[in-house]
Formats: C-alpha cells, sequence, structure tokens
C-alpha cells in the first residue's frame, strides 16, 4: 500500500506544479524546513532560507501576473518549462516511496506536470474568449486553490489525490469539449 500512497502523493505534487510551480515547492520546502516531511538529502536544497525567499518572491510575481489577461498567457508559455522542472523534482522527491529510479522519477514528474501545464494553457483561451479576458483572473484562482488542494491532499490523503485528479481530468476534458469552434461532433 506505501508503494500506490508514494506514487499518487507523487502524481498529485507533480500535477499540483503543472498548475502552479511555486506553490507546491514552498509548501514542500516549507514542510521540510520544519519538520513535518522528510526527504532525501539531495532535496534538502528546498528547505533553505534563501531557496525559500526566491521560490516565495517568483511565486508571487506569477500569482500577480497570471490575474492580468496577456500577461497571463505569457507566463504559460515560459512556465512550460519551469512547470514541468518544478514537477520533476517534486515527484522525484518521493522516489524512496514509489521504488522507482531517480530518472524514472524526474521522467515521470516532468511529463506530468508539463501535461497538466499545456493542457491548462490550451483551455486559457477558451476563458479568454468565453468571457473577454474577464474570467481569467477567476480561472487563475481556481488552479491556484486547486494546486494548493492537490499538494496539501497528495502529501496528507494520497488517496483523496488521485481523485482529485481525476476529477481534474474530467473537467478538463468537459471544458475542451465546449470550446468555441470545436464543430460537431461527427467532425472529430
Amino acid at each position: 500500500m506505501e508503494i500506490v500512497t508514494g506514487l499518487l502523493s507523487s502524481f498529485g505534487l507533480s500535477s499540483a506544479a503543472g498548475l502552479n510551480a511555486y506553490l507546491p515547492l514552498l509548501i514542500v520546502g516549507l514542510l521540510q524546513r520544519f519538520g513535518v516531511l522528510h526527504f532525501p538529502d539531495s532535496y534538502a536544497l528546498l528547505s533553505n532560507t534563501w531557496v525559500l525567499l526566491g521560490i516565495a518572491a517568483v511565486g508571487a510575481l506569477d500569482f500577480v501576473g497570471d490575474k492580468i489577461p496577456g500577461i497571463d498567457h505569457a507566463l504559460h508559455i515560459f512556465g512550460g518549462i519551469v512547470n514541468a522542472a518544478a514537477g520533476a523534482i517534486l515527484f522525484a522527491s518521493h522516489s524512496g516511496l514509489t521504488h522507482l529510479s531517480p530518472s524514472v522519477s524526474l521522467l515521470l514528474g516532468f511529463a506530468v506536470a508539463a501535461s497538466v501545464q499545456m493542457g491548462r494553457t490550451a483551455l486559457r483561451p477558451v476563458s479568454t474568449a468565453m468571457t473577454a479576458g474577464l474570467g481569467n483572473p477567476v480561472v487563475s484562482a481556481a488552479e491556484d486553490g486547486t494546486s494548493l488542494g492537490l499538494t496539501l491532499s497528495a502529501l496528507f490523503a494520497p488517496l483523496l489525490s488521485g481523485l482529485l485528479m481525476l476529477a481534474l481530468l474530467y473537467l478538463a476534458w468537459r471544458v475542451w469539449q465546449r470550446r468555441p469552434g470545436r464543430g460537431s461532433p461527427s467532425a472529430l
């Protein structure tokens, strides 16, 4: 059972990083710094004061910028690599629990976070088109809240994290199906 919960935790953290790279890194770093979590020594840098301050500062800029239509799209393009890298680090930080090699863990985390980030980047124009950009701050806040929920559930309730990830996949699929200009289902 430990392997399953370790995998769900790893997938949850990397999914959360796909939505917001900085929030899960900050939470994991703070929890490690205060002794709530214990990761391998190779991830001790996450709990360094200067690293935490840097993550918090850049995360705050990203938090504000992601609420501004136009800037949010630029951040999503730039965030593709940042979010994927954060997902790789977070997934691999749990590699001891999943019994996967670090390289496989890094690849899986990268792929999961990149997939979530690409989906988010593809779906944001739907919000922009449907609301003339006015809905983007709401969507961004929902992404941040979901990232927070996924992070905390991945760390403290991995089975719930798995259910949240399934719900997110379903929601993304439903939004994608309703996007403007999609055409009829028979056109697929």
